[in-house]
């Protein structure tokens, strides 16, 4: 058994080493290193030990030890990493993998169908007078004038969830046809709700956390006071698992961007250079992914009054979203693959379209306009958006098994909702309303767009600090059981959504507390 684990230590080391060359922290933390090796400090006659000291006193173990967080957070924090098949390793079930096969073609086809009804190539070089009107209103994109009204978006969250009420195991017999309408017949594994109140043990024990009502993040009061001075002593020491700890009783406002980009790794990965360089990929090319951002933008964040004074920004970050080729990384752990266009040319070839490999639906920017609270400068602005979606959000309009993919948070949702209330279970299945048609706009879109900005910056503070998406199925109970009483006067969806339309009274961290205290009565 010993000579396994040691083993499995050692390919795990030998894999850490590897990747560690591969990040953004390498070349840096080389030249550091031979230059500290050069140094006075590190004596020829006892080399090993005083580098080995040198490094333990400067940042440079810091910087070591948060790429090691990173890439232990990439590789799902296991206990015991070793080499898996890469195929079965994305997604081990085969009909939910054919199932992604066929949605992705399906996405293709709907964009060339689009891009051949409306006449517009899907990707071609600007016209000098073009490129010159963008660079012109690059900070004034708002004014930008392009037609966008025959444009459609690809699909939309409700078009999504159709694919995914259509899944079936096909070693899992249905005895009756009207169990279709809810997923029992995916037996996936996820969370029961003890198991969630002890992943969420100190958000469910805490008295005293930003975001309650007793010590809101706008508070000059002597706690909040004390808060921020503990998080700039946080922040000082550029440790993620530090700031990760710190993050878990609520961020200030004033801490919040800094604490969000240590912890998923956006302050090191941050290049002015590269931001620059995909500026110039949006002034030289055209896209017919611009159109559908742009359309995007003007028919979410420009009509919601917490979201419309970042048009401007929100168009840049998300044009340069779409050319960065280091976002394909996230298929190294995603079930879905980049989809292969065709593109004109002699020979015509086909590559993936757009650069970044990421098909945006409807509602999409929304993952970004929260983030525009967080920072003036674009830059890591951009980086931090990125980072983001890297780590979760592709998570959430993909089709896999994994228990933080919009499937599994369903799958939690469902099962938190049916064993935990029942009242409005029964009451749903009785009336034949479908519990995840009143939630999975909210689930899809992480909530934002649906509640109050800081309330949702206080949501995804607790999704960065458990680094998990689970707390989002939890909320969405945690809400549903909050309006229970209106909830049981109604017998349609349509009156459940009313219902359940303004979620701007509700506290976050308030409803996840009562959720985590047990059994979930309200």
């Amino acid at each position: 058994m010993g000579e396994l684990k040691d083993k499995s230590l050692y390919l795990t080391a030998g894999e850490l080493a590897e990747e560690l060359q591969k990040m953004d922290i390498n070349n840096g933390f080389y030249e550091d290193l031979q230059m500290l090796a050069a140094s006075k400090d590190v004596p020829i006659d006892d080399f090993k030990n005083t580098l080995v000291q040198a490094v333990n006193i400067g940042n440079m173990e810091t910087n070591l030890r948060n790429a090691v967080f990173h890439w232990l957070r990439s590789h799902g924090n296991n206990k015991q990493i070793v080499v898996r098949d890469e195929k079965t390793s994305r997604e081990p079930l085969d009909y939910l993998r054919k199932a992604q096969i066929t949605w992705e073609t399906r996405i293709q086809k709907s964009l060339e169908s689009i891009s051949k009804e409306i006449g517009i190539n899907l990707s071609c070089l600007r016209s000098c007078a073009d490129r010159d009107d963008i660079l012109r209103k690059w900070n004034e994109f708002s004014t930008y004038n392009t037609s966008l009204e025959r444009l459609i978006p690809v699909y939309a969250p409700k078009d999504f969830l159709e694919v995914l009420f259509s899944l079936h195991n096909p070693n899992y017999k249905m005895l009756f046809d009207d169990m279709i309408w809810d997923f029992t017949y995916l037996p996936l594994k996820v969370k029961t709700l003890p198991e969630l109140i002890h992943h969420y043990r100190d958000l469910a024990t805490a008295d005293l956390m930003l975001g309650l009502t007793t010590l809101s993040c706008g508070s000059t009061s002597q706690g909040g006071q004390e808060r921020i001075a503990l998080g700039e002593k946080v922040l000082q020491h550029q440790h993620a698992p530090d700031c990760q700890e710190f993050l878990k009783l609520g961020a200030p406002h004033s801490l919040r961007g800094r604490l969000w980009a240590q912890i998923l790794g956006s302050s090191v990965k941050t290049s002015e250079q590269h931001y620059s360089e995909l500026k110039q990929r949006v002034l030289h090319f055209d896209m017919l992914i611009d159109k559908f951002i742009m359309k995007d933008i003007k028919q979410t964040a420009c009509n919601d009054d917490q979201y419309f004074v970042f048009e401007d920004v929100l168009h840049q970050i998300m044009l340069c979203f779409t050319r960065d080729t280091d976002v394909l990384s996230v298929f190294n752990n995603s079930a879905s693959n980049p989809i292969l266009m065709p593109l004109k040319g002699e020979p015509p070839i086909k590559a993936i379209y757009p650069p970044n490999g990421i098909i945006p639906f409807h509602g999409f920017t929304m993952f970004a306009a929260p983030v525009c609270y967080l920072f003036n400068d674009p830059v890591p602005l951009y980086y931090t958006f990125r980072e983001f979606y890297l780590r979760y959000w592709f998570r959430l309009h993909e089709i896999s098994s994994h228990p933080q993919s919009i499937l599994g948070l369903c799958i939690l949702f469902q099962r938190l909702l049916q064993r935990h209330e029942t009242k409005i279970w029964s009451h749903f299945m009785s009336r034949n309303i479908h519990p995840i048609r009143v939630v999975f706009k909210w689930i899809m879109k992480g909530f934002s767009g649906h509640l109050l900005s800081e309330q949702l910056l206080n949501l995804w503070d607790m999704v960065i600090a458990y680094d998990s998406l689970e707390v989002l199925s939890l909320l969405a109970v945690a809400i549903l059981s909050f309006r229970k009483e209106n909830l049981l006067r109604v017998n349609t969806l349509q009156n459940v959504d009313l219902i359940l339309e303004d979620l701007s009274s509700l506290n976050v961290i308030s409803l996840l507390q009562l959720a985590l205290k047990g059994p979930i009565e309200m």
